[in-house]
């Protein structure tokens, strides 16, 4: 059986492992001496009167005492990682992934903030016709469903952007709102720069309507308060974009669990657990 390289490398820093052993050593002894004076010594000497006073203060540095010596845990042998990406296998042997966007309420999270994400994620350095992702929404809400089809018609000219440009702050909002520029690409990069800051324009105020026109209820005033899982394929994976097809973008998938009156929703955990 072929061994294939190694992607990465883990190594115990013995130096700082010693010192971090050490120091843990001598604060242990400290706590023995602390919980020696309180039991043997400190409740000899105090009034009865203050016990109860006493009690309290001997179970805090218990706790305490517990959770230092768990924090000291992880630190015990502590690890530096080295990567070998140059060790990765050609695209085509590559496994696929699937990505997770988890949203709940479309009101404490508003749909343009989750659209980024999903943007973002959809541009990760891996092959496009590889990724999947999943958009939970635990909240039903019709706004959601309908800036998630947005997102995707404007990921269709952010994408390709972002990978023709090496694009490195692959968040929307985040490229736009940025000061400096970050690419040095001449006249041509800052014409299509213009050109997809005034799609992105464009993408939330379509998004500002959807709102408007009451997207931000259930939808089970679409599909009633009780229904199966709603899932929609916004797009699929590896199809072309806009610009010739010059870029191929990842599948994009809206799910919505199970609604049933009788169990609670709005919850991510719960959701997730269903997507795995």
């Amino acid at each position: 059986m072929e061994t294939l390289p190694p992607l990465q490398k883990c190594t115990v820093d013995k130096f700082s492992a010693i010192v971090t052993r050490t120091h843990t050593f001598i604060h242990s002894i400290a706590i023995l001496f602390m919980l020696y004076y309180r039991l043997i010594i400190n409740l000899k000497e105090i009034p009865i009167s203050f016990l109860p006073y006493w009690f309290l203060i001997f179970v805090s540095e218990l706790l305490l005492s517990f959770l230092r010596t768990l924090d000291s845990a992880h630190i015990f042998s502590p690890v530096t990682r080295s990567v070998y990406p140059e060790n990765l296998p050609p695209d085509d042997e590559l496994p696929a992934i699937d990505v997770f966007v988890c949203t709940a309420d479309p009101i404490k999270e508003p749909a343009l903030g989750v659209m980024n994400t999903v943007l973002s994620a959809m541009v990760i350095d891996y092959p496009p016709e590889k990724v999947t992702v999943y958009l939970s929404d635990d909240g039903g809400s019709v706004k959601t469903l309908c800036a998630v089809r947005e997102a995707w018609r404007f990921g269709e000219v952010w994408i390709p952007f972002c990978r023709e440009f090496g694009v490195k702050r692959i968040c929307p909002e985040t490229f736009f709102q940025a000061a400096d520029d970050e690419i040095n690409g001449g006249e041509d990069y800052l014409l299509e720069r213009d050109n997809i800051q005034k799609e992105y324009e464009e993408f939330k105020e379509r998004l500002k309507k959807a709102q408007e026109n009451g997207g931000t209820k259930d939808t089970g005033v679409q599909f009633g308060p009780n229904r199966d899982t709603v899932i929609e394929i916004i797009g699929q994976r590896g199809c072309g974009a806009k610009n010739n097809g010059k870029a191929k973008l990842s599948s994009l998938v809206y799910v919505s669990r199970e609604k049933n009156t009788s169990h609670p929703h709005h919850f991510k955990a719960g959701a997730l657990n269903v997507l795995v």
